[in-house]
């Protein structure tokens, strides 16, 4: 019972946290205004309406006790003898709760407008905020993927944004609403009485001292809950991706116990988050009522020193003749308390919602990190076009498809050239790094003739999947130059860069679709018919047919429910039906049996004709018939040569080949 109990206590460091953008809300507002602003502006209006609509009550309560004190007939000790103008004193305070009614009607109906213009406003900004997140993430470069956890990204989708939701549908509204709500109460206050107005001024201090006080403890624990809950979406989304081998090595009870590690710290942090946050509402409503008890002290204090002294301190009797002469009534005293108790209460509504307030602003900083990344950088310039060859040789550019591609090469002089789109890589001492003081690959140089067959070979880790990955541009070489039709690759798009080469990887991905639509992958304007051939080409088509649906079979769960061979035959029909001029197989065959791997040999080879083919194999007998065989080792190029003239040089690919030399 160990790992149930290991998250709890105090809470650990965090360890990477994230730090916390400058200028988030005024960033967050400056997006709202600029996008939604006639939304905005309906919003505020209605706001303002009906904040102002809830905050004249005591002006009208005070006005209804005025008009039954002077319905009121006293004695000389001041007790009640009779009634005088009923008739009068009660058409007023008819007309005054009929204004006051018609003041709250429109108050309803500014706050239903609010609210619908508010979830308008929220949806479509949350909708397009994850449509930017999504754009974004399409532009970044692969490394940042090698260095996030796709749970943690994922998080970014859903608990972010849906914290900003919170924010905007209800926080944001409700604290202008208040704010404002506050400014008309403290000028009605200021109005009616300074001195029980300074006494609300010093209850509203303490509450503000109380919330700065433990709104900072809690905002502290909100921030690392919102980094706990990406990391625990990112551990369930590895667990799930790996769930067969977590079987099968029986590590079921370690991964339990590193859930229960990272659901603790998760407890920990919003324990301690949810604690301070549910104390503070309880002590700004005791500040409150302290509060309360002592304006009406206060209040009944004056009241009776002003009816023996004739002083009143406050600004409604600097508006009688400039003369501090006005009696304090009792109708602004019991008007003065309902109207402090609102202010309190609005105070405390303010501090209830810095959570929330929290809670946005961290997801914001998550999803303001994603929107900063640097984008994946491209300043080529150079195009794939589709062309046509006259009878001279001459290229030029075509708006048809003609089957033939070229690359459109402008140059400084305003000139443009054409050159053929053959297959022709060279790499000229190229050497790499992942990170800039770790090179990986050194002095790498081949070239690949056009319909040349490359293969590399080597253990784990050599640098085979390096190489290819410089030559689609995932990765940027650290020295050295890469050209493709003698063209630097640098000076190549990369969009049309990749729509040239053709790949197909170990880690077989396939969507959500029909198997037509996962072939179709490769090219989006493919015909049925040509999605077929590339089946057929890859010796899918057979176990195609054989589907319930045929090539109309939806596919789910990344192909869940196809072999592990029959998902990779897909993967080579899409590259297929790519048709490009170059093709890169990263182990394409290795899930593949040896039946299987004849048959799609014998498809590929047609495939594979007059194209520059890069392959990576660990079973040799997928390479023997290649043009070239380089062997690597630990980033460098230790041989190279047909298979015939390896075997006869005797060197670490004969050992290879023979089974003296492990791979691994």
């Amino acid at each position: 019972m160990a790992g149930p109990m290991r998250g709890r206590g105090a809470v650990p460091p965090m360890k990477g946290r994230m730090p916390m953008k400058k200028g988030l809300l005024k960033r967050l507002l400056k997006i709202l205004f600029k996008e939604y602003k006639a939304l905005l502006v309906i919003m505020a209006t209605c706001l303002v309406i009906s904040a102002v609509a809830g905050s004249v009550t005591g002006l009208f309560l005070n006005n209804v006790y005025s008009t039954l004190e002077d319905a009121m007939i006293k004695n000389d000790s001041g007790a009640v003898i009779g009634l005088s103008g009923v008739d009068i004193a009660w058409r007023k305070i008819v007309i005054t709760l009929i204004i006051l009614a018609c003041i709250y009607l429109i108050g309803i109906v500014c706050n239903f407008i609010m609210q619908r213009t508010g979830a308008v406003l929220t949806q479509t900004f949350l909708k397009d905020m994850r449509v930017k997140c999504f754009t974004k993430m399409q532009r970044l470069p692969i490394k940042y993927f090698d260095r996030k956890n796709h749970g943690d990204i994922m998080s970014t989708y859903t608990n972010d944004i849906d914290a900003l939701r919170q924010l905007i549908s209800q926080s944001l509204p409700q604290v202008c609403s208040t704010i404002i709500t506050l400014i008309a109460l403290s000028c009605i206050m200021m109005y009616l009485s300074i001195m029980l107005f300074l006494a609300v001024l010093v209850g509203v201090f303490s509450i503000l001292l109380v919330t700065k006080f433990i709104g900072g403890k809690s905002a502290k624990f909100f921030m690392a809950q919102q980094q706990a809950v990406g990391k625990m979406e990112g551990y369930v989304e590895e667990m799930m991706h790996g769930q067969k081998v977590v079987k099968v090595f029986c590590h079921e009870q370690e991964a339990i116990n590193k859930m229960h590690e990272i659901n603790g710290h998760l407890f920990n942090v919003s324990n301690k988050a949810n604690a301070f946050s549910n104390m503070l509402m309880p002590i700004i409503h005791n500040i409150g009522n302290i509060m309360y008890v002592v304006i009406a002290f206060i209040g009944g204090s004056i009241y009776i020193f002003s009816q023996g002294s004739g002083i009143n301190i406050s600004l409604a009797s600097l508006f009688n003749n400039g003369t501090f002469i006005e009696v304090l009534q009792i109708n602004i005293i019991v008007s003065f308390l309902g109207m402090a108790r609102q202010f309190a209460n609005m105070i405390g509504q303010i501090s209830n919602q810095i959570n929330s307030v929290i809670m946005a602003m961290a997801g914001a900083n998550r999803i303001f990190d994603l929107l900063d990344q640097p984008e994946e950088e491209d300043k080529g310039y150079v195009t794939l076009v589709h062309a046509h060859v006259d009878e001279n040789g001459n290229i030029t550019e075509s708006k048809e498809r003609t089957g033939v591609w070229a690359w459109k090469h402008p140059h400084g002089d305003g000139t443009i050239t054409y050159t053929l789109l053959k297959g022709d890589i060279v790499m000229d001492d190229v050497d790499f790094g992942y990170d800039e003081d770790k090179i990986v690959l050194h002095n790498i140089s081949l070239y690949a003739k056009p319909g040349q067959k490359i293969a590399f070979v080597g253990a784990t880790g050599a640098g085979k999947t390096t190489i290819t990955n410089l030559i689609n541009r995932f990765y940027d070489i650290a020295d050295g130059k890469i050209r493709y039709d003698g063209i630097n690759i640098n000076k190549i798009k990369k969009s049309d860069l990749r729509r040239s080469l053709g790949i197909v990887l170990q880690d077989t991905n396939l969507f959500t679709g029909t198997v037509m639509d996962n072939i179709r992958y490769g090219k989006l304007d493919a015909t049925d018919e040509e999605c077929i051939e590339a089946a057929k080409l890859a010796n899918a088509h057979d176990f195609i047919t054989r589907l319930p649906d045929g090539y109309n079979t939806m596919l789910v769960s990344d192909g869940a429910n196809l072999s592990q061979g029959q998902r990779q035959l897909l993967s080579i029909a899409r590259a297929e039906v790519a048709d490009a001029p170059v093709m890169i197989l990263d182990e394409a065959t290795s899930s593949i049996d040896t039946r299987t791997e004849a048959l799609v040999s014998r498809g590929m080879d047609s495939l594979m004709r007059g194209r520059t083919v890069f392959v990576i194999a660990h079973r040799l007998s997928t390479v023997q018939n290649s043009d070239v065989i380089m062997m690597l080792d630990h980033g460098r190029i230790i041989e190279r040569g047909t298979h015939n003239d390896l075997i006869e040089k005797k060197g670490e690919y004969y050992k290879l080949y023979t089974g003296a030399l492990e791979l691994e």
